[in-house]
Order: structure tokens, then C-alpha cells, then sequence
């Protein structure tokens, strides 16, 4: 198989995607970055695959999901998270963590729905605290999330478990997806990352005990984590979720600026 270049997020959600892909995938070169910056690297033709956020494949219609494998919620998901400094119905600013912009389109669309609200948007930048953010909420994602306390903080959203309240449905936050004109057959790619999946979801037990140490997590909160607040299939449910997403974010997705 020639050389593709495959985009992955350092995430520990991510981990049980990429479990012996290397090993499945041997010519590949295999990359780790934020979700945003992996979109700009696929949308630029740097990467060929990355597992990007789903509000980016909404963007270019010659992309293409390659596999079943994704990240996704049915209910709360623990790393994506709404910190408040005021009752969540009177939220003027926002400070969005830049690392996906899927949840920065989640949030903005559930304060709009469900409280009538367009805040103004402002950065919060990787290295920053959610304390630090000189704004009424913050929206902080990924690992970050999971070590975020709530001091100071007088509501705390989880935007899967709101989402999944709100909807009715799983919410889907990074696919795999393929560029546009590669010109390969992705056969082997999709049983390759398909296989991957299956693997890690098989051994969530052992990147939990790989992982616990890196993260300031122990073991059980890492396991837990992974099996009982994620799944890593795209389902039905998960399709109708996806589109119900796409529906609500519209074709000019909310406040993505806000997220460079």
C-alpha cells in the first residue's frame, strides 16, 4: 500500500482507535495533534486521514468517512464540558477551548436552543486554565476537561449528557475522514482502523493501566472513562445523531473563528 499520511488526536479518547495501528498499517506515517489543527492539516493536504472533529466533515463534500470508528457519546462524556461563573441563562461571554470545533458549534447550539442565547466568543488558548478565562463561562474539552474543577465555577454543563437530554440521540464527535481526489482504494485503510478499534476496545483494561500514570488519573477513573462514557461505533443512532448535529449547525458553522 503506498505511503498515507494518517492523522490522530493525542487524546486519551483516541486511544482505543489507534491500538496496534501502527502494526496494521506499517507504511503509514502515523501523526498526533489537537482535532483542530488535524482538520487544517487535512483541509491543506497534509494529512490524507485524520480523525477529525464532525463539525469539519460537514465542511468539504468531497470528504469521505473511512470506517465505523469514531468517538462518540450516549449521554455524559466527561471531557467536554461547560464551566459557568453565573446561572447558565444569563451567559453574556464565552472562552472557547480551541482543541475541537465541533464542541464549540455543541455549545453555542445548546445555549441558543435551550436558553435563547448568542454570547459573544472569545479564545482560551492551549496552556490556559479555565480559570484564568476572564469570561461569564468556559467550555474546556479533552484532557484538560477531565482535570477542570468546578471552583469558582457556580453551574458545570457535561455537553454530552445535555445534548443527549436535549436530543434523544448518541452525539458523535470525530470520525475518520478521507480528503478529497486520493485516488486509493481505502479498502484495506477501513478494515485497518476498523480493526484497530476492535482491538482497543478489547484491551480498554490495558491502556487504562498504560495510560492512568500520564494523565493524573488511576487506573478506574481511565477504564471508566473509556467503557462506560464512550462508545466507538457509528451506529444508526448515531447517524441520526450526526445529522440532527448537521441540521442545527447549518452550512456556516457557529463561531469557529473563535476556536483558530
Amino acid at each position: 500500500m503506498a505511503s498515507l499520511r494518517i492523522g490522530a488526536v493525542s487524546y486519551l479518547n483516541t486511544k482505543p482507535l489507534v491500538f496496534g495501528l501502527e502494526q496494521l498499517l506499517p507504511t503509514a506515517e502515523l501523526v498526533f495533534d489537537l482535532p483542530s489543527r488535524l482538520a487544517d492539516d487535512l483541509a491543506a493536504g497534509q494529512l490524507d486521514i485524520a480523525l477529525i472533529p464532525t463539525v469539519e466533515y460537514f465542511q468539504d463534500p468531497s470528504y469521505r468517512v473511512v470506517s465505523d470508528a469514531c468517538i462518540a457519546c450516549r449521554g455524559p462524556v466527561l471531557s467536554v464540558s461547560l464551566l459557568s461563573r453565573c446561572p447558565i441563562e444569563e451567559i453574556r461571554t464565552l472562552a472557547l477551548d480551541e482543541g475541537s470545533r465541533t464542541s464549540v458549534a455543541l455549545v453555542q447550539i445548546l445555549l441558543r436552543e435551550k436558553h435563547g442565547l448568542t454570547p459573544s466568543l472569545h479564545p482560551l488558548p492551549i496552556g490556559k486554565e479555565a480559570e484564568e478565562a476572564r469570561t461569564d463561562a468556559v467550555l474546556v474539552i479533552g484532557d484538560r476537561a477531565i482535570h477542570s474543577g468546578t471552583d469558582g465555577f457556580v453551574e458545570a454543563w457535561d455537553l454530552g449528557d445535555e445534548w443527549y437530554r436535549w436530543s434523544g440521540l448518541p452525539f458523535v464527535f470525530a470520525m475518520w475522514t478521507a480528503r478529497g481526489g486520493l485516488g486509493l482504494d481505502l479498502g484495506p485503510v477501513e478494515e485497518a482502523l476498523q480493526a484497530a478499534r476492535d482491538a482497543g476496545v478489547a484491551n480498554l483494561e490495558a491502556i487504562s493501566r498504560q495510560q492512568a500514570g500520564t494523565l493524573g488519573l488511576n487506573q478506574q477513573q481511565c477504564l471508566e472513562y473509556l467503557r462506560d462514557n464512550l462508545h466507538f461505533s457509528l451506529g444508526e443512532k448515531e447517524r441520526e445523531g450526526l445529522e440532527r448535529f448537521r441540521q442545527y449547525a447549518g452550512s456556516g458553522i457557529l463561531g469557529l473563528e473563535a476556536a483558530e
